[in-house]
């Protein structure tokens, strides 16, 4: 059973329709699973609420065709409207993942509950700080990055001024010894990079351009997940 207590972040796929080059998003959902993805997060700035919401349930429902409902979990990014529009129509979906500056972590409990998963990224200047200060009862992981910079999230790592901060191997192993919560990391994330993540001590990489613009999505899924697994052993 996936709840709060009980996840893998160690493989984390990003995506919403605009990332995927005008392909459908559920097949590429669908081969990500397949090839040993354990983390979905749908993520959209431009679909609707009747989009997101009928994605959600899609994902929901693939999850379980595929015999992994108790294996990968399914979250959506910032919008805890959809969540409860998809669950109220029966989709299982584990949680949220929000910004630092989004919904209040509070009031993302009241709301979905308990046991719902809460994942959370800090604003790259503040990073180190926000995860030795933050109050993580109601956290349930930390987003890190960017590891370079991406045109996937072109804001992703801006501090006050306007610069990307992007984050070394040497930053991301400090901050997971800082963090009393499991660690997920991306921003820009290729296969290269599998091999020096895993030796941070990070408990998984998420990647939305490297599946979701990729000739194919399986096929580099498939590689990442197995370079993840070698490095881990």
């Amino acid at each position: 059973m996936i709840n709060r207590k009980n996840f893998d972040l160690s493989a984390y796929f990003v995506v919403g329709p605009e990332n995927t080059k005008g392909r459908e998003v559920l097949p590429m959902i669908k081969e990500a699973i397949e090839a040993g993805f354990t983390f979905i997060q749908i993520r959209s700035k431009t679909a609707s609420a009747k989009e997101l919401i009928k994605l959600t349930k899609e994902a929901s429902r693939t999850i379980k065709e595929l015999g992994k409902s108790k294996e990968v979990s399914l979250v959506v990014n910032d919008r805890f409207d959809i969540i409860l529009a998809a669950r109220k129509e029966g989709a299982k979906v584990d949680g949220i993942h929000i910004g630092q500056d989004d919904i209040p972590v509070e009031v993302c409990r009241e709301y979905l509950g308990e046991d719902s998963i809460i994942g959370v990224s800090a604003r790259a200047h503040e990073l180190f700080q926000y995860i030795k200060e933050a109050d993580v009862s109601q956290i349930d992981y930390f987003g890190a990055g960017p590891l370079h910079e991406t045109q996937t999230k072109a804001d992703c790592g801006l501090d006050f001024h306007g610069n990307i901060l992007t984050r070394t191997f040497e930053d991301i192993s400090k901050l997971k010894k800082l963090s009393p919560l499991p660690i997920v990391v991306g921003g820009g994330v290729k296969l290269d990079d599998i091999e020096g993540l895993v030796k941070t001590g990070v408990d998984g990489f998420f990647v939305v351009s490297a599946i979701s613009e990729a000739d194919n999505p399986k096929e580099e899924a498939t590689k990442l997940v197995g370079a993840w697994k070698v490095n881990a052993k």
